[in-house]
């Protein structure tokens, strides 16, 4: 393929490998020799370990070892990413008393305590994965079975059982935001408040492909290696890996393969698992691999959202906002991993509206469930759930229009950059126009038609808009090294992890727009710490943001260099060289030579000065501080049917800002994907925990539902591009704003379908029993 250009919906390089089943994910990875690992987990949300014992699992056939915590004393704790509790570019988290966030150890296997069910007590390897689970099913453990709690509101009441006794009362962090005072004062005068307290429930990733991962021991350079599917990066992985190990970073290599079967985030943690095989194939001197099946994924994968919100909003007669108030409460489970979703989450609690004062209380509560990590958009669909449902509400109490309502108080494009009432500058967007925008392509003026045709079929149809903005951030190093080789290919290594976003295509459309090469000569490298040396992996929207901007600079060089060796060849001063569409040519005449003739001439060197010889390459490794700010609006359409409670997504219509966007085709399909992802959450996914027990009562696809793709309409999603100021290339993140929006617009809509009956609010998930059961009350008035 010819040269392609920033802003061309070129087809994916990815695709082809995929559909004809050529891609390479974990399990497609085949060491010699290789061993398979199984876990014992605890059936128990929360008990001591009296004992282990492993003598009948290690006569089980096959069995090579059987371990315990008494065995890996000498592994360390995992050094969890957690986000700083002052971080986030503008705003900064600490606990009330001016203390720092408390952290609690994650150790590979547990010795004393389990504190979810699903927690790993001891490790059996053996010749096959079957003999391995056979063995693991011997190994007897005396428990004693203590109070467990996982309902995020009863974690911090008095009396609830303690998880560690380095977090009193489970709060490891207890922070505010804004101004108390003012908020205060706002409300004592309001001519309307709303109030609303809801749940946003715990869902898990759900990934297409399972966790699979494999350890293994290089004799010859003593290097401990790991492969595994993650997100974060390699470099990061590999730091984690040397930390548990307790071995220089030189002697850990993490592989990740060609493909991975989803991540949104979930992924983008450190595993126990993942320190121990490394580290049991070097006992055993072969590699071990271990498949995570799905029941043992619902158990043991990090999870996402679980915030429990008490929200207020004031507003003056004429529908001004004034302030708003929140308690945060987010249930980061057993182990300290992450407090990302909730510091994402308490920044953006005012969204894209022009409210004058806020206070936001958040606290981060253990209790005895997996850990929560980011999950897609972490903490930012929360915040915007809470804050389009509450100005529903207000439009219901006080007799406003929805949409004028929202239009009256967006900020205004004028007072950008907007600093907001918590402290976070938005960089620039006209929020106004954008959501009129979808608006009229909603059709929302010929709505009142369509829900009396529906009426008429005995359905109860309604309509709901949403607007959204985000603060993706993301670790802040990124390295590109590219280099031209004489054969006419272009070789690029990047430091980010793809996960599913194209990056082999997207990153080669920058690279042959700006060196003006054929699209099929780009190549795109990831995944090796051998070959990456620095990047932060994809989360938070980071990854097109930042490696554009480090493959703009090295691409610059490459151009810079290459005017210097045409100069030398040439006879030329370097400022008569010009490059357009590949070539370096001197000014004002036909003498010129091509990029790949320039890195033929300097791998020759002949003629040349010393730094111009060699490969024609260059590397770019910044860090990238700041926050990124996506925008949109979101305009859903259902029907309901009252007699079942079932809820179609009948139409869909949005509006993405994403700056200037690299390649629309993928920025759509990403989109499209996290519509679908959203309402996941918004109408049936939940990870359901006994109340008593503790123990995880959604355990397979029986009983934990995901989105289809015959359960939704085609969606109109378009792009708006208006640059970001806060990028030099005028680009903002596009793999989450189908997400962020998604649980606000879909609750608003079916809210609005209810609304005849009296309804006001549902909780997540809609399930069909849920809104029927609504239905009934309100029919019973």
């Amino acid at each position: 393929m010819p040269r392609v250009r920033i802003g061309e919906p070129v087809a994916r390089k990815e695709d082809f490998r995929l559909v004809t089943g050529q891609g390479t994910y974990a399990d497609d990875i085949h060491l010699p020799g290789t061993a398979y690992a199984a876990f014992v987990r605890s059936p128990h949300a929360h008990a001591r370990i009296r004992s282990i014992d492993t003598t009948a699992a290690k006569a089980m056939p096959g069995v090579l070892a059987v371990v315990t915590a008494a065995d890996t004393a000498a592994l360390k704790s995992i050094l969890h990413a957690t986000g700083s509790s002052k971080g986030g570019s503008d705003v900064g988290l600490a606990n009330r008393d001016g203390t720092e966030r408390l952290t609690t150890p994650h150790v590979p296997l547990q010795s004393e305590i389990v504190r979810f069910a699903g927690e790993i007590v001891a490790m059996v390897v053996a010749e096959s994965q079957e003999e391995a689970k056979d063995a693991a099913e011997q190994v007897v453990v005396d428990w004693e079975p203590l109070p467990a709690v996982t309902a995020t509101p009863e974690a911090v009441k008095p009396g609830a059982p303690e998880l560690w006794p380095e977090v009193p009362k489970n709060l490891a962090l207890d922070c505010e935001i804004g101004d108390a005072a003012a908020t205060e004062a706002a409300f004592a005068k309001a001519a309307h408040r709303v109030k609303l307290v809801t749940w946003v429930q715990r869902v898990t990733g759900v990934h297409m492909e399972p966790r699979t991962a494999i350890g293994a021991f290089d004799k010859e350079t003593q290097r401990y290696v790991l492969y595994a599917c993650g997100g974060i990066g390699v470099t990061r992985l590999r730091e984690e890996l040397s930390t548990v190990l307790g071995v220089p970073l030189e002697r850990t290599r993490i592989i990740t393969p060609q493909d991975v079967g989803g991540n949104f985030g979930t992924r983008n943690a450190f595993h126990p698992e993942w320190g121990l095989l490394p580290w049991m194939a070097e006992r055993l001197g072969r590699p071990v691999k271990h498949l995570v099946e799905r029941s043992e994924a619902f158990v043991s994968d990090y999870q996402g959202r679980d915030l429990f919100v008490e929200a207020e909003l004031a507003l003056d007669a004429d529908g001004r906002f004034l302030a708003v108030r929140t308690s945060n409460l987010s249930n980061v489970g057993a182990h300290t991993a992450s407090f990302v979703a909730l510091n994402k989450g308490v920044q953006l609690m005012t969204s894209v509206y022009a409210v004058p004062a806020a206070h936001v209380r958040g606290r981060a509560v253990m209790s005895n469930t997996p850990s929560t990590i980011p999950y897609r958009s972490a903490g930012r669909p929360e915040a915007i759930f809470v804050i389009e449902r509450l100005i529903d509400l207000a439009a219901r109490e006080g007799g406003f229009d929805r949409v004028e309502l929202r239009r009256k108080n967006l900020i205004a494009p004028e007072a950008m950059p907007y600093r907001n009432p918590v402290g976070v500058t938005y960089d620039n967007g006209n929020y106004a126009d954008l959501m009129m925008t979808t608006v009229e392509a909603a059709d929302w003026a010929g709505f009142p038609a369509r829900r009396e045709e529906a009426k008429r079929r005995g359905k109860l149809r309604g309509i709901g808009v949403a607007n959204y903005v985000e603060t993706a951030s993301g670790m802040p190093r990124e390295r590109a090294d590219i280099v031209v080789s004489s054969e006419g290919r272009v070789d690029a290594v990047l430091g980010t992890a793809p996960t599913g976003q194209s990056h082999e295509t997207t990153f080669a459309q920058l690279m042959s727009d700006w060196l003006a090469v054929d699209f099929d000569d780009v190549t795109v490298r990831f995944g090796d710490t051998d070959i990456v040396h620095a990047g932060g992996g994809s989360h938070s929207g980071r990854s097109m943001r930042f490696a554009s901007i480090v493959i703009k600079a090295a691409t610059d060089e490459i151009v810079a260099k290459g005017k210097e060796i045409a100069a030398a060849k040439l006879e030329a001063a370097v400022g008569d060289i010009e490059f357009a569409d590949g070539r370096f040519v001197v000014a004002g005449t036909d003498r010129g030579m091509t990029l790949y003739e320039a890195a033929a001439a300097a791998e020759k060197g002949d003629g040349l000065p010393e730094p111009l010889r060699g490969r024609l390459a260059a590397t770019s490794d910044k860090m990238i501080g700041g926050l990124a700010f996506p925008f949109g609006s979101h305009v859903c359409e259902v029907e309901v049917d009252p007699e079942t409670g079932r809820v179609a997504i009948v139409r869909h219509t949005c509006i993405d800002d994403v700056g200037r966007a690299v390649n629309p085709m993928v920025v759509e399909g990403q989109s499209h994907g996290g519509i679908v992802q959203g309402m996941g959450q918004a109408l049936m996914e939940h990870c359901v925990m006994d109340p008593e027990t503790g123990q995880p009562l959604a355990g397979s696809f029986m009983d934990y539902p995901i989105p289809r793709a015959d359960e939704f309409p085609m969606f109109d999603a378009r792009l708006a591009e208006l640059p970001a100021t806060s990028h030099p290339l005028g680009i903002r993140p596009g793999g989450e704003g189908g997400t962020t929006p998604a649980l606000a617009v879909a609750v608003n809509a079916i809210v609005d379908a209810l609304a005849p009956l009296g309804v006001t609010h549902l909780d997540m998930p809609t399930t069909p029993y849920r809104v029927w059961r609504a239905i009934q009350d309100a029919r019973r008035g």
